[in-house]
C-alpha cells in the first residue's frame, strides 16, 4: 500500500494541507496501530498531522480504528455506570491527585478504571503513586475486569489496554514531538461508550475539539482543564466542569477567576510517597478535601447515575465524603 497520496494530502503545511474524511483518517490509523506504515512514510504523516492540526473527522476516525483495537471491558454487573480516568501526563510541578479522585470514587461503590502510562519522562504518574497506596497495575484487560468486579477500582497501563496506540505514543522519545496518539488516549473508553470518561484538555483550542468528539460519538464524559494534563480540577482554582450527555453539553460548575483568600491544605511536594501520604490523610479525613476536587467528585456522582440529581450529588458530597459545603457556581 502506498502512503504518499495520504502525505500528499496532509503535509502541504498548515496553509497547503487538506484535511482527511473520517473513513480514510480510519483506515490510515488503523494501519499505523497495526504496525503496517513503513517508518519513514509513518514520521512523514505524524509530521503532517501536528503542523496541519487534526480535524474533527480525522480524531473521529482515527479514534474509532483505535476503539476497534482497545481491550473491552464489561460493566460490572448491578452497579452504577463506571468511571473511566485517563491519566497520561502525571505531576511536573504539581502534585498528580487522580489517585485521589479514584479512591474517593471507589469509596462510593463507583467502579473506577485509570489508564495510563508506567514511565513518567521525570513526571510523577498515576502508577507510581497507586503503587505506594498499594494499588498494582493490571497486567491484561482479563486481569482488570476480575479487580474491577472484586475491588472497584483497577489502574491499566496502556501497554495492556492498547498495544499499538501505545507503541505510536512511545515514538515520542524518537521523534521529539508529541503526535496524534497523545490527543487521542485522553479519549480512549475501554467501555465502549457505557462510562462516564473524563476527558482532561491541555489548552482552550482542544476542549472545543474535546467536546466535539463527545458530542459526535455520542459519549458520556465531564469535561475539563486537566491540571497539567491530569484528569482532577485544579485544586487551587475551580476549571469549568461540563458534564457530556445525550448530545449536549451542560455546565455543572463555571470556573473560578478570582485569587483565592486561602491556598488548601496541599501535599509538601510532587513525589509520589509525599503525595500518597497526603491523599490517605484526605481520605481518613484528617485534613479537607479541596474544594474543586469535591465540586468534581459531586459532578461524578450525578454523571454516573449514583445520586438522582445533581443537588443531591452535592449534598451527598458535602455530608458524606469532605464535611465541605459544595454548592455555588
Amino acid at each position: 500500500m502506498s502512503y504518499g497520496q495520504y502525505i500528499k494530502e496532509i503535509g502541504r503545511g498548515a496553509e497547503g494541507a487538506r484535511d482527511l474524511s473520517q473513513e480514510t483518517a480510519q483506515q490510515l490509523y488503523a494501519a499505523m496501530l497495526d504496525g503496517g506504515v513503513p517508518d519513514l512514510e509513518l514520521g512523514a504523516i505524524l509530521i503532517g498531522l501536528r503542523v496541519k492540526g487534526e480535524s474533527l473527522d480525522e480524531m473521529l476516525g482515527f479514534l474509532a480504528a483505535a476503539a476497534e483495537r482497545t481491550h473491552r471491558l464489561d460493566l460490572p454487573h448491578g452497579r452504577v455506570r463506571p468511571v473511566v480516568l485517563p491519566s497520561y501526563n502525571g505531576g511536573r510541578k504539581e502534585a498528580n491527585l487522580t489517585p485521589l479522585l479514584a479512591l474517593l470514587l471507589q469509596r462510593f461503590g463507583i467502579p473506577v478504571v485509570v489508564h495510563g502510562l508506567l514511565e513518567g519522562f521525570g513526571r510523577i504518574t498515576s502508577g507510581l503513586i497507586f503503587r505506594e497506596l498499594g494499588v498494582m497495575p493490571m497486567t491484561s484487560s482479563t486481569q482488570a475486569q476480575a479487580t474491577l468486579a472484586e475491588k472497584g477500582l483497577a489502574f491499566v497501563p496502556l501497554s495492556a489496554l492498547c498495544p499499538g496506540i501505545h507503541n505510536l505514543l512511545a515514538l515520542r522519545s524518537r521523534m521529539g514531538v508529541r503526535n496524534s496518539a497523545h490527543s487521542l488516549v485522553k479519549l480512549l473508553n475501554p467501555f465502549h461508550g457505557e462510562a462516564v470518561l473524563v476527558a482532561p484538555a491541555t489548552h482552550p483550542d482542544f476542549i472545543e475539539l474535546m467536546r466535539n468528539i463527545l458530542v459526535a460519538r455520542g459519549e458520556v464524559g465531564l469535561l475539563l482543564r486537566g491540571t497539567e494534563g491530569e484528569p482532577f480540577a485544579n485544586p487551587k482554582r475551580r476549571p469549568r466542569l461540563e458534564y457530556v450527555h445525550d448530545g449536549v453539553v451542560d455546565p455543572l460548575f463555571e470556573a473560578e477567576h478570582e485569587s483565592l483568600r486561602a491556598l488548601p491544605n496541599l501535599p509538601e511536594s510532587n513525589d509520589a510517597a509525599t503525595t500518597a501520604k497526603w491523599i490517605r490523610r484526605v481520605l481518613d479525613k484528617q485534613i479537607p478535601l479541596p474544594k474543586p476536587i469535591a465540586n468534581q467528585l459531586a459532578c461524578l456522582l450525578f454523571a454516573s447515575g449514583y445520586a438522582e440529581d445533581f443537588n443531591q450529588a452535592k449534598a451527598i458530597v458535602a455530608v458524606e465524603a469532605t464535611g465541605l459545603a459544595t454548592g455555588g457556581n
